[in-house]
């Protein structure tokens, strides 16, 4: 019984070695099969299987930086219509034209279209494109100053561009500035109170270049040992890193780069004449009639009254620019040079000093004013209210009309050889003094108009301004 026990275990004895092995690559083929079935046996990072897996490029790049700013919550768009006007474009003033337009807040940037989506598709039009107004940096305040129309508030961007909006519902308009000046305040704090220009995004670990939303290129860490020197730094070499160091250098150079308002505040870079608020131009020269208005009224008292067309002839648009940036530059100027020989170039540069008045010389809240008086039947009626209207002017804006009004009146006096008659005049000077502050559709009816007034005013002269001067 013993013997026929032994036998069996000397047989697993010299075959143990054997057997173990056979069972363990037997084991690990079954488990490799398993493994490569049944893909719920296989072991996944927790944090990673939070993570939707994407298969197309596009989705890496849907969220911009304006999402981490906002802590990673993407702002809701909002859109509406408000009445906007762009005053100034790079530092540059721009007249004041109020437009309705379909605003929408769209994270970082306030964009501007000429109707809303819904419109545009309705239309089947493609859409245009919209204006965009990136509002990191960008200052935001009400305002009184810069129009007579109520809830109006300014957008200065760091470009020097400033924008009006305005709304009659003074709920609306305010949900609007504190949206706006929420997502301003977002922007900065989401890059640390310094915001990057378009275009430029910030790792965590090292600055780069790239646009905006796009996939990020992984940080690479460099050894200290391989570190190149300042110099070598500054070498415009073709690879990626030198890129990347000069764009990096471009953007600390434009995120530290001061507005306009900022230099106009320090007093680098003063209001000019052309396009300068009335107000602010005779404030600044101490006077309520603009220096070079009186220059150009005595020149053509001197040697123009005769001159056939005056203020109808176009003089050379060139020698007028040219006349135009010698006064921005405040160099002294002397119109009885030989340069200026050509008379309707005085009278050119004059009218466009009208024209580029940021309000015009009869300002906006009194248009629908004097609209309403010239429509006036009884001749005597409309003279008197014209009279009542002009009393109650800004001074600058009174004393500047009066020296203007006072000197057509001596071209008048000469119309038998200078051919302008108060007609013409009148046309010539309508639109060039008084216009509305928004565009409408009566644009034929009100030029009308415009001429009617100027007319009214240069025959009943003395009856309106009184005797003297």
């Amino acid at each position: 019984m013993s013997s026929s026990v032994k036998s069996p275990s000397d047989k697993l004895s010299s075959n143990h070695q054997t057997g173990a092995v056979q069972m363990r690559i037997k084991n690990i083929t079954a488990n490799y099969d398993r493994l490569s079935q049944t893909k719920s046996m296989v072991l996944v990072d927790p944090e990673q299987s939070l993570r939707p897996i994407s298969r197309h490029r596009r989705n890496h790049s849907q969220h911009s930086i304006a999402d981490i700013s906002a802590g990673n919550h993407v702002a809701t768009e909002k859109g509406e219509y408000l009445n906007k006007a762009k005053i100034a474009d790079g530092g540059k003033k721009l007249r004041k034209n109020w437009t309705s337009t379909w605003v929408v807040l769209d994270g970082k940037k306030l964009l501007f279209y000429k109707e809303s989506k819904q419109q545009a598709l309705t239309n089947l039009k493609p859409g245009c494109k919209p204006e965009s107004v990136d509002l990191c940096g960008a200052q935001i305040e009400w305002t009184s100053e810069k129009s007579s129309r109520k809830n109006v508030f300014q957008i200065t961007t760091t470009s020097g561009s400033e924008f009006l909006l305005q709304s009659d519902k003074n709920a609306n308009i305010s949900e609007w500035y504190e949206a706006i000046k929420l997502g301003i305040e977002s922007q900065s704090k989401g890059t640390g109170g310094k915001c990057l220009p378009s275009g430029i995004c910030k790792s965590s670990s090292t600055e780069y270049v790239n646009r905006c939303g796009a996939e990020s290129p992984p940080a690479k860490e460099s050894k200290p040992e391989h570190r190149r020197s300042l110099i070598f730094k500054l070498n415009y070499s073709a690879s990626d890193s030198d890129k990347n160091g000069v764009k990096n250098r471009l953007k600390k150079f434009i995120s530290r780069r001061p507005s306009m308002k900022t230099l106009q505040e320090k007093g680098i870079i003063r209001d000019q004449v052309f396009g300068c608020h009335l107000a602010t131009l005779c404030e600044r020269e101490g006077t309520t009639v603009p220096k070079f208005v009186k220059q150009c009224l005595e020149a053509v008292e001197k040697r123009g009254l005769k001159a056939d067309g005056i203020y109808r002839v176009s003089g050379n648009l060139a020698v007028i620019q040219k006349l135009r940036f010698l006064i921005d530059q405040e160099e002294k100027l002397n119109l009885d040079d030989s340069q200026w020989e050509d008379i309707h170039v005085v009278t050119g540069a004059l009218k466009m000093f009208f024209r580029e008045l940021p309000e015009p010389l009869f300002p906006y809240r009194f248009f629908e004013l004097f609209v309403e008086a010239i429509k006036k039947r009884d001749y005597t009626q409309r003279v008197e209210s014209m009279k009542k209207l002009i009393r109650h002017l800004p001074k600058p804006n009174h004393d500047t009309m009066r020296a203007l009004f006072q000197h057509l009146q001596k071209v008048i006096v000469h119309s038998s050889k200078n051919l302008m008659s108060t007609q013409g005049l009148g046309i010539v000077f309508g639109p060039t003094l008084l216009w509305p502050e928004v565009d409408s559709v009566n644009m034929a009816v009100h030029m009308v108009y415009q001429n009617q007034i100027v007319e009214i005013i240069l025959t009943e002269f003395t009856e309106i301004f009184g005797p003297g001067h």
